[in-house]
């Protein structure tokens, strides 16, 4: 990837006539359903791709209708939504109804499951279980499993079954006691395993590969190196595309916020703002009002 400006699909300030990401126009069909052969035809047209995490219908159609290209049902719900420290206690049984409820909400974004701990480290099979249960039983376009030599053979086997696969690299949340807690991955000597990740699941299958919290210039590296798409997670501005958890960069998520979190609201501050708001106007009869009543 070279260093100018990245294109987007946004809109064609020639024309005025908003495009759709991959070619197309709003005016020409209406929304376009990404597909995998997008993700490599953005990283051939140095198109950045956007993704961000969704967990239920209501932000899945909104995500979808600002245009981003992929949401990921992400185990984070375990953090996000379940409330658990980790996002180790996720179980398939927990994700099927969100993803189900995301897959269901949008006309446009792919939308991507993600396999938890314990669904696929017990071999192919294992991972082809997991995998067919998710794209029967919510509506999902791919899965997403975490590892590269050591998941080589799921995703392999996955694929061959004809279910997309985005792979997940670098540091990898579902190892996080393995690997001594958040600690950045791709540094020194480690861009060498990285690299070699990164080489097994694109030979595996996989149509995209996720980087996640590894150093900019060995984000790059794996980049240049491979034909599949790479997805940045806290992986620099080198990449094909760009992932963030959505209750992060809308400044809902309560506590520490990783570095590479830009937010783009304060949706925790809103919402408190109004849920005083409201038990003020209740608490002082001005709520609810004859404009709010049935007559």
């Amino acid at each position: 990837m070279s260093d100018q400006p990245a294109k987007t699909a946004a809109s064609d300030t020639s024309t005025g006539v908003e495009q759709n990401p991959y070619g197309g126009t709003a005016a020409t069909g209406g929304p376009k359903r990404v597909r995998t052969r997008h993700f490599q035809n953005a990283k051939r047209d140095g198109i950045k791709i956007t993704g961000l995490t969704s967990y239920d219908q209501l932000t899945a159609r909104i995500f979808d209708e600002a245009g981003i290209d992929f949401l990921l049902v992400g185990d984070s719900a375990g953090n996000n939504v379940l409330g658990y420290e980790t996002t180790l206690p996720v179980r398939v049984d927990d994700l099927i109804p969100l993803t189900r409820a995301v897959a269901g909400a949008v006309k446009r974004a792919f939308v991507v499951a993600d396999m938890p701990f314990g669904s696929y480290e017990n071999g192919p099979e294992d991972a082809l279980h997991t995998a067919v249960r998710f794209m029967k039983e919510t509506g999902a376009h791919a899965v997403k499993l975490e590892g590269g030599e050591r998941s080589q053979k799921q995703i392999r086997r996955i694929v061959q079954a004809g279910i997309p696969v985005m792979a997940h690299i670098g540091y990898t949340p579902q190892s996080e006691h393995g690997l001594g807690g958040h600690v950045i991955q791709g540094r020194g000597e480690g861009v060498k395993r990285l690299l070699a990740d990164a080489k097994a699941v694109q030979d595996a299958g996989a149509f995209a590969v996720v980087l996640e919290m590894v150093p900019a210039d060995a984000a790059r590296q794996v980049t240049e190196m491979l034909q599949i798409p790479t997805i940045s997670v806290g992986a620099g501005p080198y990449t094909d595309g760009q992932l963030l958890v959505w209750t992060d960069w809308a400044g809902l998520t309560i506590g520490r916020v990783p570095k590479f979190v830009k937010q783009y609201a304060n949706l925790s501050g809103i919402l408190s703002s109004a849920a005083k708001e409201w038990r003020e106007d209740v608490e002082s009869g001005s709520y609810p009002n004859s404009e709010h009543s049935y007559e």
